[in-house]
């Protein structure tokens, strides 16, 4: 009986390892309770609506921009040194800005001016790489410090007024769902950003790091940059690189946010809490060590689908505003929850992967 209980024990304790080491099983496990647990209470009748695979599809709308904002927290975070960017919600509504001009008012091809944005994006990136690599600023102080900068002159550099012109009201197209080829009509119809933005930068972003000399660097510098230093890497260069990809990723997600508007607008990506906290939020569940040098693609889009998900099942648990609110409380709830974690992780097993 004491062997059997053992075996169990050591079983339970395995899949406790399991979890906690490997926060891609632990992100699909939550998201997997998440989901079983709103489609009991829909079944119940205890939500304002239906929650079921349509609805589930509908929302991963709010997943492109969460999730590239969070693959841009990634690329800074890894680079180590407290590594960490509050400005790319700001960088959301200048660059935006940016593109209601050119597309909107000036008339440029739709290419170019999506070029054009995610250029100006990497440039506002630049200006944090540049404060935190090269003049030794703290990532949180400099770019806090762009934030307030970008953030005013997006407000007024139109007057405070959003572009609102008929291309950009056209671009709301962008922002439909389209039905699968072949079994499409088996399963609910997916955003068309998803294919046309978020994918893309997955891909992109899980071969730079895991393909390219840049990101066994950025992994390296991440994790010590003093031995990385003397190992004759580049440190600042590396960690520059990382702020110019986060703001070019910020510049993109600024065409997604201007078609799901249908408009240029100037507080885009502050309004309310902003896109920055929701998007280190999703960094940190995903399993990114906030100390740099950890951290995986995978984890940040399971850690996105759940946060939709989640965020998804709170609005219909709730008349009225009061989802939105509780948003909020689930938001900080799951940062604690994230930060805990990573640390319990570290102590016991030393990191996750």
């Amino acid at each position: 009986m004491t062997a059997v209980a053992a075996q169990k024990e050591g079983t339970g304790a395995r899949i406790l390892r399991v979890l906690l080491t490997q926060r891609i099983a632990l992100l699909a496990v939550l998201i997997v309770a998440v989901v079983v647990t709103f489609f009991i209470q829909d079944a119940g009748g205890y939500l304002t609506a239906s929650y079921d695979f349509d609805y589930m599809s509908a929302s991963l709308i709010s997943a492109v921009p969460l999730a590239m904002l969070g693959l841009a927290e990634l690329l800074v975070i890894l680079s180590g040194r407290g590594g960490i960017d509050l400005s790319v919600g700001a960088i959301v509504s200048l660059a935006g800005m940016v593109f209601g001009f050119a597309y909107g008012e000036w008339g440029w091809p739709l290419w170019a001016a999506i070029i054009l944005t995610a250029g100006f994006g990497a440039l506002c990136g630049a200006v944090n790489g540049f404060l935190v690599s090269y003049i030794g600023f703290p990532a949180l102080i400099a770019t806090l410090a762009t934030y307030y900068a970008f953030k005013s002159i997006a407000i007024v550099i139109n007057n405070q007024e959003p572009i609102s012109t008929a291309p950009i009201q056209k671009l709301f197209s962008i922002s439909k769902s389209v039905e699968l080829p072949l079994f499409g009509q088996y399963v609910p119809d997916i955003p068309l950003g998803i294919f046309t933005f978020l994918l893309p930068t997955v891909v992109a972003v899980w071969l730079l790091l895991a393909r390219t000399a840049y990101g066994r660097r950025l992994y390296a510098i991440g994790t010590n940059d003093v031995a990385a230093r003397w190992s004759g890497l580049p440190v600042r260069d590396t960690r520059f690189k990382a702020y110019v990809y986060a703001g070019l990723l910020a510049g993109l997600v600024a065409v997604v946010t201007v078609g799901q508007f249908a408009s240029a607008r100037p507080d885009a990506g502050v309004s309310g809490n902003g896109m920055a906290l929701p998007a280190i939020t999703i960094a940190v569940l995903g399993g990114v060590a906030i100390t740099g040098g950890i951290g995986r693609v995978a984890g940040v889009v399971l850690a996105t689908l759940l946060i939709v998900w989640l965020n998804a099942g709170i609005l219909l648990a709730f008349i009225g505003n009061e989802g939105s609110q509780y948003q909020l409380l689930a938001l900080g709830a799951v940062l604690v929850f994230a930060a805990l974690l990573n640390g319990l992780t570290n102590r016991r097993y030393g990191g996750t992967s």
